[in-house]
């Protein structure tokens, strides 16, 4: 692996990514493990892999990610944003296209706070009329 790098940090819900692409030959190393090992679902594999096969990177780029927080499908929608970011220091050009795809945009969405006299965020406790 050379020494340049593009960098990427990519967030959902509690999950943090921070991404390095290298030129190299398509190896996904999440965490020190394969990306296969760390995220054995098929479908988290192809969210993660998804900004590299939209732009056509897949064999052209090594990528190198550091996740940490949340559980493994937010870790998986984290390293997705990380990596488009970092495509867009690679190629200004592919902006268009990853935009299209929603895969710059920060998932705002978190889980609400649980409020004071309720059971949970929204739930209340049984009301008894009698």
């Amino acid at each position: 692996m050379s020494e340049k790098f593009d960098y990427g940090t990519g967030r959902r819900k509690t999950a943090t990514a921070r991404t390095r692409l290298y030129a190299g030959s398509g190896n996904i190393i999440v965490n020190g493990r394969a990306f296969e090992e760390y995220f054995p679902r098929k479908t988290l594999q192809m969210i993660i892999r998804q900004p590299l096969v939209l732009t056509k990177m897949v064999d052209k780029l090594d990528v190198r990610v550091n996740v940490s927080g949340g559980g493994v499908a937010g870790q998986a929608e984290a390293v997705r944003h990380g990596i488009s970011r970092a495509l867009l220091e690679v190629d200004p050009e592919l902006r268009g296209i990853l935009k299209k795809a929603g895969f710059l945009t920060r998932d705002a969405r978190m889980k609400e706070r649980k409020k004071y006299g309720l059971r949970a965020a929204r739930a209340r406790f049984q009301y008894s009329k009698r």
